[in-house]
């Protein structure tokens, strides 16, 4: 393949993994702090009307990207309330979220499917633009793009650079050593669980104000099922989670461009590459992680705690 075609379907995976990578830098802060969201689905949802509805009647993209994370976190409270104030099973508390999400996203814009709006625009960087192959991959984007690059950055540095970042892993790693040492499990929990779910939102307002900008009913498309591997795939860091969200948006590039070149494979087949794709690094990594070649999860995740107990 010429660099004319490798190009555009690199540049097409970057925009195409982007909503993925802003779900998946979220769970990895709220797996962190040992509370896990199987919810995601339901969240980038709620998170994707939001951001369409908000931008539909303001005409403001940035007004109904606020509203789907503000949405994303609003709805999560819910699993971060049932999980860290009363205990509950986090994948039963998740799963319910994920139902929850789906069936109230679907009822509330059930008047608006097949409604576009003006979402964000993409615009090419200057300088870093026009840099040969590199801008037109990676600097031709919109603004939520170029956001994300920041936001892995960012979480590289606070999770494994900072005071609060270390607090965060020794909650996910052991939340009663950390409660001796002064800190708010709880609250910390709270505080995490809430961002991760306002990441997801953001995640799907991505996909109805800027990859699609337009609503339709179930957009998502397994997209937060795949963020909930993604996180297993990335052994909870966030640069390798940008890489595995950009190795979907690769896939998912190279079916719709095999579709639009009209390949003789069945479209079926093509559409379900992406997640095969997905399936296959999982028994990777799950092969890998029996041999004690990969470390594993937060060793506290999916645990619920409480200052009373005793070991």
């Amino acid at each position: 393949m010429s660099v004319d075609i490798i190009t555009p379907i690199l540049a097409a995976a970057i925009r195409s993994g982007t909503p993925v990578l802003y779900a998946v830098m979220g769970e990895i802060l709220s797996e962190r702090s040992g509370v896990m969201n199987l919810g995601l689905e339901g969240v980038m949802l709620i998170g994707a009307f939001a951001g369409f509805s908000a931008t539909q009647a303001t005409g403001d993209p940035a007004v109904g990207i606020a509203a789907s994370f503000l949405a994303g976190a609003l709805v999560t409270s819910i699993h971060a309330f049932l999980c860290v104030t009363m205990g509950a099973n986090q994948v039963v508390s998740g799963l319910a979220l994920a139902m929850f999400g789906e069936g109230m996203s679907a009822m509330l814009g059930r008047n608006h499917i097949g409604q576009t709006i003006a979402g964000i625009k993409p615009f090419r960087v200057p300088l870093l633009g026009d840099i040969p192959i590199i801008g037109q991959i990676f600097f031709s984007h919109d603004v939520m793009v170029y956001a994300s690059y920041i936001l892995v950055a960012a979480l590289c540095f606070f999770i494994f650079r900072t005071r609060p970042g270390l607090n965060l892993r020794a909650v996910g790693e052991n939340p009663r050593a950390s409660d001796a040492m002064g800190l708010s499990v709880a609250r910390m929990r709270y505080a995490y669980t809430l961002a991760g779910g306002g990441l997801a939102g953001v995640a799907g307002g991505y996909l109805s104000v800027v990859y699609s900008q337009m609503w339709v009913e179930g957009m998502t498309a397994g997209r937060g099922w795949i963020a909930v591997a993604l996180v297993i795939f990335s052994i909870w860091h966030p640069l390798r989670g940008a890489l595995g969200c950009y190795m979907f948006g690769g896939v998912d590039a190279l079916q719709m461009r095999m579709q639009a070149a009209g390949t003789s494979v069945p479209a079926p087949i093509l559409l379900m590459m992406p997640y095969a794709m997905t399936l296959a690094v999982l028994v990777f990594i799950s092969i890998r992680k029996r041999q004690g070649i990969l470390l594993g999860a937060p060793a506290s995740l999916g645990r619920p705690f409480r200052r009373e107990e005793r070991e």
